[in-house]
């Protein structure tokens, strides 16, 4: 439990993606409640919150692994850290797919009443 707290401190500290996703899962999170969606889709939109975040933890460590083992500008090392990117970026997509058209619809209905 104590590296778990050192990591996600870490990450707040050294990583303005992983502050930023956190915020977006702070703002969302309530909103999705709010709406009263099925339990499944809210379950899921939840769910894919947390993906974000994990893929976020795991590429910056991914990170300042290869930044350890790679100092010096590779190819191999650009790969890796492009991929661990990468991971985040479809993480990002597929919240913001998955919320637009489960969450979206619901949240419509509100602002036009």
């Amino acid at each position: 439990m104590q590296y778990s707290e050192q990591g996600i401190r870490s990450a707040w500290r050294d990583e303005a993606a992983f502050r930023q996703e956190l915020v977006l899962v702070m703002l969302l999170t309530p909103l999705t409640l709010w709406l009263q969606l099925p339990k499944l889709d809210t379950v899921l939109l939840l769910a894919l919150m947390g993906l974000v975040l994990v893929a976020e933890l795991l590429n910056s460590g991914l990170e300042a692994v290869v930044d350890m083992a790679s100092p010096d500008i590779n190819v191999l090392a650009a790969k890796a850290k492009d991929c661990g990117s990468a991971a985040v970026f479809v993480t990002l997509l597929m919240l913001g797919g998955a919320w637009l058209s489960l969450a979206g619809p619901a949240l419509w209905d509100q602002m036009v009443r």
